[in-house]
């Protein structure tokens, strides 16, 4: 067995923070091996204000592609992704090696003029995200959504400097880079369903490694793999890429789901709840799914 170990991670703070998690649980369970973090930069990082205004095209690849290649070709034995950045099919060769535990998928409310109920009207609200700006409105159809780009630090930077009222992030990224402090108010994942799969990690590895793929069982965790499953099926069905407007959030009670989906058609929000057992795993993501365009058919908007 290989002793020194090398996960790659793209060099932003966030994915730093969550490829040292990642470190860590390891180094833990494999206190023989040593484990380092190789930064690679991707096309994202390089040109990320194109890829973005570029409308046309899913987000899912820039922030990962670069780190594959190393993967496919030696230069790294695990690579630490965000979920949310990877396409349905991973490369041929390389595999989903664990998917450990998740982080409060929950969206989060940052402030410097009160809560969500109390923010003056008309309020700036800072987000990029359709989808949060689709929640946003279903509440508070008088705010002024604002454009607002960058990674987390860059984005509280400019609601203390810029014309904001508040902002709205992702509650994961800002507990593991350690600003929880920051977060005013924790936004009903029921009211505003997050993107599929957010806060949970992806850790990447080649399908011939044996000794990686035995390592790496020992941060899995199989209940939010199967519930990250039904979510990225969701995702599939609208063909959910960093420009779909859409959204879900998963409540687990013993072998039950309470799986509450929202999708944007044509400027209104359609969402729907569907309750029933955990076994039924992507179906219930194609019930979801179904009720919703159901409901477009229907012209019924709730």
């Amino acid at each position: 067995m290989k002793k020194n170990i090398i996960i790659g991670s793209r060099g932003s703070i966030l994915a730093l923070a969550q490829a040292n998690l990642v470190k860590d649980k390891l180094q833990i369970n494999y206190p023989n091996l040593t484990f380092e973090i190789k930064e690679i930069v991707t096309s994202g990082d390089k040109d990320l204000k194109s890829n973005w205004e570029n409308s046309d095209v899913s987000l899912k690849s820039f922030f990962t592609k670069e780190i594959e290649q190393e993967l496919l070709d030696g230069d790294i034995d695990i690579a630490v992704h965000s979920m949310k950045d990877m396409p349905a099919i991973s490369p041929k060769g390389l595999i989903c090696g664990a998917i450990p535990d998740r982080e409060d998928p929950r969206d989060v409310l940052v402030s410097k003029n009160g809560f969500l109920v109390t923010l003056p009207q008309g309020a700036k609200v800072g987000t990029s995200s359709l989808r949060r700006a689709m929640n946003l409105k279903a509440v508070r159809p008088d705010f002024e959504i604002k454009h607002l780009r960058g990674n987390i630090h860059t984005r509280l930077k400019k609601l203390e400097t810029e014309d904001y009222d508040a902002i709205i992030l992702a509650a994961a990224g800002l507990k593991r880079t350690g600003l929880a402090d920051k977060i005013t108010e924790y936004l009903s994942g029921e009211a505003f369903p997050p993107a599929p799969a957010q806060g949970v990690l992806y850790i990447q590895c080649r399908e011939n490694d044996k000794e990686i793929k035995e390592i790496l069982k020992s941060i899995h965790n199989e209940a939010i793999a199967k519930i990250v499953e039904i979510e990225r099926e969701f995702s599939k069905i609208f063909d959910g890429g960093c420009h779909t407007p859409m959204g879900c959030y998963s409540q687990i009670n013993g072998d039950k789901i309470k799986f509450t989906a929202v999708y944007l058609d044509e400027g209104k929000r359609i969402k729907t709840v569907v309750e029933d057992n955990l076994i039924k795993g992507k179906k219930i993501a194609y019930m979801a799914a179904e009720e919703i365009k159901n409901k477009i058919n229907k012209g019924t908007i709730q």
